[in-house]
């Protein structure tokens, strides 16, 4: 046991980060997560926010999220010679910092979550052991990496998305 506690966890997935570099590109996420949008209509979207870029710009970011796996073309429409793609996020970007008076309600709530989780845990590394080591083996550069962090991130992983799920179906 080490002489100080470790609190939270910072998470940067290097795709997602990468991605998200050019903070239009956070934008457009914004804009994508309430509903599929050509990229015209983001482009309206974009200037209402008082963001100037041609359409050109903000399809070259759309493309660049999509590249990355962030935005997906969620349907097609044919109309007037031609076809128009409607993008979506699949992903949202959360950049906050908390104020320090919400401390002490933020350590309730973990307190009172916590035996809860700690179960789901239990049971997520139970049951998918072999498909945990195994998708940490793909994440390893190199045979001396053992030290990283990857089972919690794969973990964390695994608890945002569930966490989203839960969220949207309330």
């Amino acid at each position: 046991m080490s002489d100080f506690d470790i609190e939270d966890i910072a998470v940067r997935d290097t795709r997602v980060s990468d991605a998200i570099d050019e903070p239009m590109r956070a934008m457009i996420l914004d804009v994508l997560s309430e509903e599929a949008r050509t990229a015209a209509e983001v482009h309206r979207q974009l200037a209402d926010r008082g963001i100037d870029r041609t359409e050109n710009t903000v399809r070259h970011h759309i493309n660049e999220l999509r590249d990355a796996g962030l935005v997906d073309v969620v349907r097609f429409e044919e109309g007037r010679g031609g076809t128009t793609k409607y993008y979506g996020a699949n992903t949202i970007v959360l950049s906050y910092s908390l104020p320090d008076a919400a401390d002490e309600a933020i350590g309730e709530m973990t307190d009172a979550i916590q035996p809860q989780l700690a179960d789901a845990l239990r049971t997520i590394e139970g049951e998918y052991e072999d498909e945990i080591q195994d998708i940490i083996a793909d994440m390893q550069p190199c045979e001396h990496c053992r030290t990283q962090k990857y089972e919690t991130y794969v973990l964390l992983t695994v608890l945002r998305r569930a966490f989203v799920r839960a969220h949207r179906a309330d």
